[in-house]
């Protein structure tokens, strides 16, 4: 794929995943499965880390979800949650685990215990087990 290919794809990518984040966010309609959703954001990720040109602040890579409904509440987080992005193969969770020390300037015990798929509470209470395990 050239840098063209790369700049109309991602634009594509962008546009599909706005579509469906705001449809399940906001409308709370799924219109493709998490797995689809994920496999484009996975994909999107990939191309703007082989051409960071193109990242821009209203990428979905760059931000969380669209407006929120309004039955959810603001949380404010006393440690700074920092993003896992999706996983798909173990070399994912090793550039993970490398950012995740470079963020905290040092390294950390790799030993985790992982589901294959997590939901945002689940994933908000084993973030915060790893987080403490970060820190001792």
């Amino acid at each position: 794929m050239d840098k063209n290919e790369a700049k109309k794809r991602i634009g594509d990518l962008k546009g599909s995943i706005e579509k469906y984040r705001y449809a399940y966010h906001v409308l709370d309609k799924s219109l493709i499965s998490d797995e689809a959703l994920d496999s484009l954001k996975k994909e999107l990720f990939d191309l703007e880390n082989r051409y960071p040109e193109f990242i821009t602040p209203d990428s979905p890579t760059q931000r969380v979800g669209g407006e929120p409904l309004k039955e959810f509440g603001k949380v404010i987080h006393d440690t700074p949650m920092i993003s896992f992005n999706d996983c798909f193969s173990e070399q994912d969770m090793v550039d993970w685990l490398t950012r995740l020390q470079n963020y905290l300037g040092r390294e950390i015990r790799s030993d985790f215990y992982c589901e294959l798929k997590l939901r945002s509470s689940l994933s908000f209470g084993l973030y915060l087990l790893l987080l403490d395990r970060c820190h001792e």
